[in-house]
């Protein structure tokens, strides 16, 4: 059964592992890494789940199942531009663990932390049907476009 769980350092390498079935590149959607954090040393990846938990104004949660790292979602309060763009809550599965509804699963759960707000934006890039269905799943209410990406809005209470 997952659990989403607050960043730790106890999962360096399992986190790794899920890095890794994503490929090269930063594109692990939910888990706030950014091009500059250096994740493969065990300091550069203290300084990173430290940053995460620190982090004013977000959540971040892991999906993790029997020791492994499936995926990332994080809630997101601003800064307000950024939120605009990429939305409230963005979340990613790693590619050997999708098509079980984790996304769907995580997304639900994490709307219940987001109680502080009337509504939600959660935006997924045009195409992306898996991402549009678990949104869709969870009330998600198409509100347009943003250049490629499809703009959803879920009411929280």
């Amino acid at each position: 059964m997952p659990e989403l769980i607050a960043p730790t350092t106890r999962l360096h390498a399992a986190w790794l592992d899920a890095r890794a079935d994503w490929g090269p590149g930063v594109h692990e959607d939910g888990f706030g890494l950014r091009p500059e954090d250096e994740v493969d040393s065990p300091e550069g990846f203290a300084a990173w789940v430290a940053r995460l938990t620190a982090e004013p104004g977000s959540v971040c949660r892991w999906i993790v199942e029997d020791g492994q790292v499936l995926g990332g979602i994080g809630l997101r309060h601003g800064p307000e531009d950024y939120v605009r763009v990429f939305g409230h809550i963005g979340y990613g599965v790693r590619p050997s663990a999708r098509r079980r509804g984790l996304a769907t699963w995580a997304l639900g759960r994490m709307l219940a932390e987001a109680h502080d707000l009337e509504q939600v934006l959660v935006v997924c890039e045009d195409g992306n049907t898996a991402s549009m269905k678990a949104i869709e799943r969870n009330g998600g209410v198409f509100d347009g476009m943003y250049g490629t990406l499809r703009r959803y809005l879920i009411k929280t209470r």
